[in-house]
């Protein structure tokens, strides 16, 4: 009995001893599986953007090394070899087609400083007088997404209609209702086109500067301003010593997203002037199409893709750098 009880005691010893060791396995195993689904759910993005992206990003850029025109684009991969030819003639201001490559970066430029300037004060300003709790602040604010949820090409569609000089509602308002204007103007060539062009992507972009602007709200507290206000503070001191503030990481990131949207624009101007963008409203974006497509100059196109590229690369990694300091700065 007692050799019984012994051996029974040794047995339970051994399997006690032996299973911290055998539940190691599927501790690691399941370590593994957790590890590795995050990278399996990204996968197929990851493919997606190598495909569409990467790949042709690459080609893009062994193409503006090339020769490339109309007579050698069917066999692109046998073009004779250039250099840096294409990127010489893109940068060379005393050359037209370096002269009109600059004309056209001073305007996309100062489009772009307009528009992101607008979006974000109309958004955040919209944002902000929405706070409050009124009748009717629920139909305003989904009023006030319409142009973001509307396809580009019907908005930008319906405004090129509204710019028509004979027929158009804008000249329609302002010379024969208002009386502003001493004749109808033409809206989509000249210098007006600029206006025009401004007013769509405007029009279009403030609304997603007001929805990301309306969820940071959300996050301040409302005792903040309860507190302010007690102390006296009115509504101008609020919105600047605590919600602008406050917001700063929200627009931080709003500001960038916006300008590189605004500056690769190519939906708005080409559906709203067409294959020909006038020279006021001459966009870098428009600019490459119409020198890879209009002229069949692939090489020097794909060159000037590649230097849009690297700047705003360099502009994106000086803004990253120059909001982190700002953040560190802020949090010492």
């Amino acid at each position: 009995m007692t050799t019984t009880t012994a051996t029974a005691e040794a047995d339970r010893r051994t399997v006690s001893g032996s299973t911290p060791g055998a539940a190691r396995g599927p501790r690691r195993t399941g370590r593994i599986r957790r590890i590795g689904l995050p990278y399996l759910l990204l996968l197929p993005a990851l493919v997606l953007e190598l495909l569409v992206h990467l790949v042709p990003m690459v080609i893009g850029i062994l193409m503006s090394f090339k020769a490339l025109t109309r007579f050698s684009i069917r066999d692109w991969g046998a073009a004779p070899w250039s250099g840096l030819d294409n990127y010489k003639v893109s940068v060379d201001i005393n050359a037209p087609a370096g002269e009109a490559l600059l004309h056209s970066f001073w305007v996309t430029c100062g489009f772009t400083v307009l528009s992101v300037g607008l979006c974000w004060l109309l958004g955040t300003a919209a944002a902000i007088f929405l706070q409050d709790t009124f009748r009717g602040r629920g139909l305003l604010r989904t009023l006030f997404l319409v142009p973001y949820a509307l396809p580009v090409y019907t908005a930008v569609i319906t405004w090129a209609f509204m710019f028509q000089h004979d027929n158009g509602l804008v000249n329609h308002v302002l010379h024969d209702q208002l009386g502003l204007t001493d004749k109808p103007s033409f809206w989509l060539i000249g210098d007006n086109s600029f206006i025009a062009l401004l007013t769509v992507s405007v029009w279009k972009g403030w609304p997603f500067a007001f929805l990301v602007v309306m969820a940071g709200l959300q996050n301040i507290p409302k005792e903040l301003y309860e507190a302010a206000a007690l102390d006296g503070a009115g509504m101008w001191q609020q919105i600047r010593r605590i919600t602008l503030p406050s917001l700063r990481p929200v627009n931080q990131v709003l500001v960038l997203v916006l300008f590189l949207w605004t500056f690769n624009d190519f939906n708005t101007p080409y559906v709203l002037f067409g294959k020909a963008a006038p020279e006021a409203a001459d966009l870098i974006s428009i600019h490459v199409y119409q020198t890879t497509f209009a002229t069949w100059n692939f090489g020097t196109g794909s060159a000037m893709s590649v230097l849009l590229l690297l700047f705003l690369l360099v502009v994106t990694g000086l803004y990253l750098l120059l909001t982190s300091r700002r953040r560190k700065t802020a949090d010492v």
